[in-house]
């Protein structure tokens, strides 16, 4: 297990140019299985749950060429489906979430799969259903085996018409790959339309899929017969431009965020102005200034503000651990409301015993009361639970005053790329230890 040993309080400054989508790649890695010819992707995260969900393709003899740590060649022209039912395959695909997404390709492809429990974060319930009534909607049929696998088998699946009980990115991207090959057309209501899912159906419709409705909550597929190659470059990561805005704010930087992919980010700009934090667009580029005091702005009516999750084009609940470790040193308060996973704010007790001002109201409510830059954050000894808090709890570091350890960092990895080595280039103090 390593840590991250952080030495902060000091003000950051310098360019610094996010990743490739980690979201859209764990969609857009798991397409490939749905074609025999080359697919070419590029902008990809060097990242643990990225590299992961490679490494099962490769073992299900998927042909890989990584020419670049950010650009790979899948053929999957002798896919062995014999693996998915190996206990190697069940126990790589139970640590990692994002192996779900292997299902829809596989069932429109070979008409059969398995779905492991989801892995990943430990942030609340995330449940399958969604998924899993899709595809039984399409024609297949599914039991759950006594090793903590559901599989799915089908004769052949039909185009139908499916209203989603969530719109979940996740089993929207599952189901419309399963569709893309169906016979006769499905519509899909209640669908997710974030980028990432945009970018899947672009993919999907260069690669001959015939996909309409795309950036809205109703798409409709015509199934085909097959599918083609094509190539593929990911967005930039909205969560760590989020990421990079508030850690700016936190260290007193002027920090550059470089090829941000602007017309993608929708209201994730708004809603740390309503924080106070000042930012310039400069073509594709973000600029933080140096701020001595931002202020939470108010509701017209004087109200505290209220800062919430919500399906695109609503505001990603990603980024709200981010949000609510950004508002400890502003001025005034807000309410942070994480309405989707029950279990992401606990890490705010860390945060409280580094000093800062912030009531857990309920597992899914808790309100900032700003310091206002009066006293800093003390440097602690503490755990990553999750990608976003973990990066949450490595931004407060980066602002406290003295020394701060944190603890299973793979979870950051799982997430962030080279993160303590772009840190550095901007002037934190953070070493890596073993």
């Amino acid at each position: 297990m390593s840590s991250f040993e952080v030495r902060g309080g000091k003000k950051l400054a310098g360019e610094i140019t996010p990743q490739g989508a980690k979201n859209e790649a764990l969609q857009i890695i798991s397409a490939v299985l749905l074609t025999a010819e080359k697919v070419t992707i590029t902008n990809i995260p060097d990242i643990i749950d990225v590299n992961l969900l490679i490494e099962l393709l490769g073992e299900m003899n998927v042909k890989i060429d990584r020419v670049s740590r950010d650009t790979c060649t899948f053929q999957a022209d002798d896919v062995n489906i014999d693996y998915l039912n190996s206990s190697d395959y069940h126990k790589k695909s139970g640590k990692l979430r994002g192996s779900v997404m292997l299902a829809g390709p596989m069932l429109s492809r070979f008409k059969k799969a398995y779905i492991p429990k989801p892995g990943g974060d430990k942030i609340g319930r995330r449940r399958l259903d969604t998924h899993i009534i899709g595809f039984e909607k399409l024609g297949a049929g599914f039991q759950y085996n006594a090793d903590g696998f559901f599989y799915l088998s089908a004769t052949e699946l039909k185009g139908t018409r499916i209203v989603l009980d969530e719109p979940s990115v996740t089993g929207t991207a599952n189901i419309l790959m399963a569709a893309v090959m169906a016979k006769g057309t499905t519509v899909i209501y209640n669908a997710a339309c974030e980028p990432y899912l945009q970018q899947l159906c672009k993919m999907l419709n260069r690669m001959g899929a015939k996909i309409s409705g795309i950036a809205s909550n109703m798409l409709t597929i015509e199934g085909v017969d097959s599918l083609g190659g094509t190539e593929h470059r990911m967005l930039p990561d909205m969560i760590e431009v989020g990421s990079f805005i508030g850690l700016a704010a936190m260290t007193h930087g002027e920090i550059t965020i470089k090829n941000v992919g602007l017309e993608h980010l929708g209201v994730i700009p708004e809603r740390f102005k309503q924080l106070g934090i000042q930012m310039e667009f400069r073509g594709d580029d973000i600029y933080i200034p140096s701020q001595e005091l931002y202020e939470i702005q108010k509701y017209m009516d004087g109200g505290i503000l209220t800062i919430y999750d919500h399906p695109w084009p609503g505001f990603t609940p990603d980024l709200l651990s981010i949000v609510l470790v950004t508002a400890i040193q502003a001025k005034g308060s807000v309410l942070i409301h994480q309405k989707m996973f029950e279990s992401r704010l606990f890490f705010v007790d860390k945060l409280i015993d580094m000093g800062a001002q912030v009531i857990l109201c309920d597992p899914h409510r808790a309100v900032v009361v700003g310091l206002e830059r009066e006293q800093q954050l003390r440097g602690i000894t503490m755990s990553s639970p999750d990608i976003r808090a973990g990066v949450a709890l490595l931004i407060a570091a980066l602002s406290a005053q003295g020394k701060s350890t944190i603890q299973n960092i793979e979870q950051i990895d799982r997430g962030y790329q080279n993160i303590d080595t772009r840190l550095k280039a901007l002037g934190a103090d953070i070493k890596r230890v073993s």
